[in-house]
């Protein structure tokens, strides 16, 4: 008798212990999948990082050439004797 209290104790230590071994496997995932997607923002994040730094040197040409181009025109308006 006491040998059955003994293996259902066991069994039931067991089956507590699967429990809580799945719970935590089902939890792991769920930070897999996390970290993942967090990876995935990450490399998003570093693309739209370089197309802006990209942009903004763009952006820099293009103020440099309108500044130029505005010389350029006081250049002319000088020749032709118009303020």
């Amino acid at each position: 008798m006491v040998l059955w209290i003994v293996i259902g104790v066991v069994v039931l230590g067991l089956v507590v212990l699967g429990a809580s071994v799945m719970a935590v496997l089902g939890r792991l995932r769920g930070f897999d999948r996390a970290m993942r997607k967090l990876l995935r923002r990450q490399e998003q994040a570093a693309k739209l990082q370089r197309k802006a730094e990209v942009l903004q040197e763009t952006v820099a040409e293009l103020q440099r050439r309108a500044e130029l181009a505005q010389e350029q025109v006081a250049v002319i308006k000088a020749g032709h004797g118009t303020a």
